[in-house]
């Protein structure tokens, strides 16, 4: 047991002095530049320090606090392969905005393992955890998570509250962090928010969810899977926890590591309906890219026989085993079968399906990307200087490109994704609120900047117009929005530091059958691009665009579906082979060339759908 001030243990419980919870002025100033048209704001809402279980366990030492001071410009120390401080790390451009969603579970935990104050710091299941080089304690605590009804350590936890009460203590830490990190002032330059990441992992699964709140107002602890043992009682808990000012958006993520668990449908013994609404206002965007992987589409399922761009950014080869209709196991370290609702595109089409007889569609997700780093680097998604993103597991080249350890795989990941939102201004309220709207974008890393509306018969002049925006507004839905008709699409893509190659839109619907269908149409661009890149020497060829504005009417337009855009860049060599390069040939590991793995990926940009139904 560890003595905690009783004001502190007040504070966070929303009893007693309420000060820490509910500061006497405004919490922001209002922004001094806020504009009508939007701005792209660009931020990372999933990322972990050494205060969330498996990170500290790999051996990252950077804490929440450092994480911000990160992802703001400021330069961080990582380990490397030792475990030794020598690598200096400083983001490309800082981020408009961040989430840090330590894992709820275990925050008590860890703090115990990692403070000498508290009884539980000499148990064996912290000496253990502490002893990165001979244990793997991210698994140690991670195997309860894939259990139904997980049990906490007792030689930790002892007899009494001290897990409670430690996570009392980090939770006060991560809201005092996040709170401070956030600029108050009329410049608005940076905006933080309190999250968590909800860690079921049923099955060896992959059930995550990250949870961001609007404001300083929060539950007294965060809901957990020790708490919530399924997503249903998660949005419960979380609706009875969050009261007043309190308000919040969960996020799932990793669908691709689900075996189709993710977004399988189950009311649990609930008016279905009830949940289906619940779930829609929870869950309004999905994370659908991050350094494990592309969770947007895949081919071999119905409707994708075999398109290229749904090759891109997979953990699993071409050859895994599909699910069929159930669902499966083991998803987490890369076992079991592949679902069709392991990807997004087919989660949307059974949206419509299940809207149909539900009168809500559950599944009407807007998307995001971010990192996952768990190296407290939020943002860090360089392809020519990556540094690893989970401790000394892949501080150095060996280690990224090597055979991984029983909780973390290498060669398969890349460097993550970035969140987009279009906003009026950079402050907790109206990024939240582009969120709820779903007025959000994925990347795979780049800053490419993205819009697209639906409305008809819209003019071909707009690409042009310097009023653009203000006319689209009143004409059109923008990405993440809702319409009864829609027969013409307005997409409008800037380059970052590559040109760019193309724009697709990807059309979802479902006929008077009750048939789903879908296509990909290429809209502007080169389609036979002559833009390409030499995997042996990295080095690129072929003109592209800076920037993409197409306005493409739809010759069959749908009457109950959606719409979204993808945007693709030119080739260009992937992290890995860069890597691999820079390796005598003789000294490669056999994933440089033996892998599924590709050696060139394009690097793109996902909008959100637009939904058009009749309903």
């Amino acid at each position: 047991m560890k003595w905690i001030p009783l004001t502190l243990l007040f504070a966070c419980s929303g009893k007693g002095d309420d000060s820490a919870r509910t500061p006497t002025v405004p919490f922001d100033a209002a922004c001094a530049e806020r504009s009508a048209d939007r701005t792209v704001l660009w931020g990372d809402l999933h990322a972990h320090s050494s205060w969330s279980f498996d990170a500290g366990a790999y051996g990252s030492r950077l804490t929440t606090a450092d994480a911000f001071a990160y992802a703001k410009g400021e330069t961080v120390t990582l380990p490397d392969a030792d475990g030794e401080p020598t690598r200096s790390a400083t983001i490309d451009r800082p981020l408009d905005f961040l989430a840090m969603t330590e894992h709820g579970e275990f925050l008590g935990e860890i703090l115990i393992c990692t403070d000498p104050a508290w009884a539980g710091y000499s148990s064996e299941t912290c000496t253990t955890w502490r002893d990165f080089e001979a244990s793997n304690g991210a698994f140690d605590f991670g195997v309860l998570m894939a259990s139904r009804d997980p049990k906490r350590f007792a030689d930790v936890c002892g007899s009494g509250t001290d897990c409670t009460d430690a996570a009392t203590v980090r939770w006060a830490e991560i809201q005092r962090i996040a709170n401070d990190a956030d600029d108050k002032t009329d410049a608005c330059s940076f905006t933080s928010f309190v999250a968590y990441e909800y860690t079921n992992t049923s099955d060896i699964s992959n059930l995550h969810r990250n949870v961001v709140f609007r404001s300083h107002t929060v539950p007294a602890l965060p809901v957990t899977h020790f708490e919530a043992p399924s997503p249903v009682s998660l949005w419960k808990d979380l609706d009875k926890a969050c009261s007043g000012d309190c308000e919040a958006v969960v996020l799932p993520h990793n669908s691709n590591l689900s075996n189709g668990q993710l977004f399988s449908f189950d009311a649990e013994g609930d008016d279905p309906a009830d949940i289906a609404r619940l779930r829609a206002r929870m869950e309004p965007v999905a994370e659908v890219f991050q350094h494990k992987g592309d969770s947007e589409c895949r081919n071999g399922f119905d409707g994708i026989a075999d398109e290229p761009e749904c090759g891109f950014e997979k953990l699993r080869p071409p050859n895994a085993d599909t699910c069929g209709e159930s669902t499966g196991s083991g998803g987490m370290r890369l076992w079991g079968c592949v679902h069709k609702l392991d990807f997004v595109r087919n989660v949307l089409l059974e949206g419509l399906t299940l809207s149909r007889d539900l009168d809500t569609n559950p599944y009407k997700l807007g998307f995001i990307g971010s990192t996952d780093t768990h190296n407290g680097t939020p943002g860090h998604v360089s392809t020519t200087d990556f540094m690893g993103h989970v401790g000394v597991v892949d501080a150095s080249t060996e280690g990224r490109l090597g055979a991984g350890t029983v909780t973390h795989d290498t060669l398969e990941n890349n460097p993550g994704g970035l969140a987009a939102v279009w906003a009026e201004e950079n402050s907790r309220d109206a990024i939240f609120d582009a969120i709820q709207r779903r007025e959000t974008y994925a990347t795979s890393g780049p800053r490419i900047e993205l819009r697209l509306f639906a409305g008809n018969d819209l003019d071909e002049s707009l690409c042009t117009a310097d009023d653009r925006i203000a006319q689209l507004d009143a004409a059109a839905v923008p990405m993440g929005g809702s319409t009864r008709s829609a027969n013409s699409l307005y997409a409008e893509a800037n380059a970052d530091a590559t040109p760019l190659q193309r724009i697709q839109i990807i059309k979802g619907w479902i006929d008077g059958d009750g048939r789903t269908h879908q296509k990909t149409v290429h809209i502007i661009g080169e389609e036979a691009s002559a833009a390409s890149v030499n995997p042996d020497t990295c080095e690129t060829t072929g003109a592209g665009a800076e920037r993409l504005c197409a306005v493409w009417t739809d010759p069959d337009p749908i009457t109950d579906g959606f719409y979204y855009a993808r945007v693709l860049e030119n080739p260009t060599c992937r992290w890995s082979q860069r890597e691999c390069n820079g390796l005598p040939e003789g000294e490669r590991p056999d994933g440089c060339t033996d892998s599924h793995v590709e050696r060139t990926v394009q690097q793109r940009a996902w909008s959100s759908p637009i939904w058009v139904a009749p309903r």
